[in-house]
């Protein structure tokens, strides 16, 4: 390829990704490592029509971010996550779905000696399926084994690798002989952009019911702490106003002087049988239907006599 040509390319990536940072206001940088072409294929069907996927070389990135910042300094903020085997996924969509279906295509992968593990692996007790010649081999790696029915059988789990820690030559060649595919690949979420504003993928997480939950739990806690200081706040003021209404109610229970609010409070003290008649009017009323029931049913009335007309039913 001529340098002409080279200079090409640049200036449509260059413009392609000026263009992308200024349609959307959205960004999930994303790491794409053990990620294959099929893969990535994949990824970029199931977000077509709600987000795009721009790769490129850091270096190329960098120099754009760069020669934004100075409409848009916030640009600054994605410069050091810029590194290592990373692209953008540019989206105006809802970010909780969006990031779904970013984490959603995950595929199978062996384990590679050198390789990074995700996970933790370990090996389930029981037949390998393999001869007894291989015995050694297992026992070079700690796995305790028996021989049954003419076959290697692990007596009991093992864990065979940490996460975050690099697979051995040995481990991989174990995984491998047992066709165990721990390990899922796809793209992981670095961090996310959004409107000038740089935080993890974590922070998703967080609903509306949650955000909710610690503004309530707050105001609590300061109007707790004003009303122990004697130092009055917004969130203190109803508390306040309430105790000292019942400092009121007590106070004119305890004197002479009464007020409208106290005046029924006094009422019910002075003759506590009004709290029955106050707290029951429905069971008096139920009482008093069956009376009114019973006063409205009709009499049986008397049979009268019939005049003897001289003849009998049965001539």
């Amino acid at each position: 390829m001529s340098t002409g040509d080279q200079r090409v390319k640049k200036e449509r990536y260059f413009e392609k990704l000026t263009h992308l940072l200024g349609e959307y206001k959205s960004i999930f940088v994303v790491n794409v490592d053990n990620v294959g072409s099929n893969q990535m294929h994949q990824i970029r069907h199931s977000l077509r029509g709600d987000a795009q996927i721009l790769m490129g070389k850091n270096t190329m990135v960098r120099k754009v971010l760069r020669g934004l910042m100075h409409d848009e300094p916030a640009y600054e903020k994605l410069l050091p996550l810029v590194k290592g085997n990373v692209g953008f996924v540019f989206t105006n969509s809802d970010l909780n779905e969006t990031r779904t279906r970013i984490l959603g295509n995950r595929v199978q992968a062996p384990a590679k000696a050198g390789g990074l593990a995700t996970v933790d692996v370990t090996i389930k007790a029981g037949p390998t399926g393999m001869e007894p010649g291989k015995t050694s081999f297992f026992q070079a790696l700690g796995v305790p084994t028996k021989i049954a029915k003419g076959m290697i059988e692990i007596t009991s789990d093992v864990h065979l690798v940490k996460e975050n820690t690099r697979v051995g030559p040995s481990e991989a060649a174990l995984l491998n002989m047992l066709n165990i595919s721990p390990f899922t690949y796809g793209m992981n979420i670095v961090a996310v952009y959004d409107d000038g504003t740089v935080f993890e993928p974590e922070i998703l997480d967080i609903t509306d019911d949650v955000i909710l939950g610690h503004f309530t739990a707050g105001i609590r806690n300061i109007a707790a702490l004003s009303m122990a200081m004697h130092y009055p706040t917004i969130a203190s003021i109803p508390h306040v106003l309430v105790n000292g209404y019942k400092n009121v109610l007590n106070l004119s229970l305890a004197t002479d002087y009464t007020f409208e609010g106290s005046a029924k409070m006094k009422e019910y003290l002075a003759d506590p049988s009004k709290f029955a008649v106050a707290a029951t009017p429905s069971a008096g009323a139920g009482s008093a239907s069956p009376s009114k029931g019973a006063a409205k049913a009709p009499e049986p009335e008397e049979e009268s006599e019939e005049e003897d007309t001289g003849f009998d039913l049965f001539d």
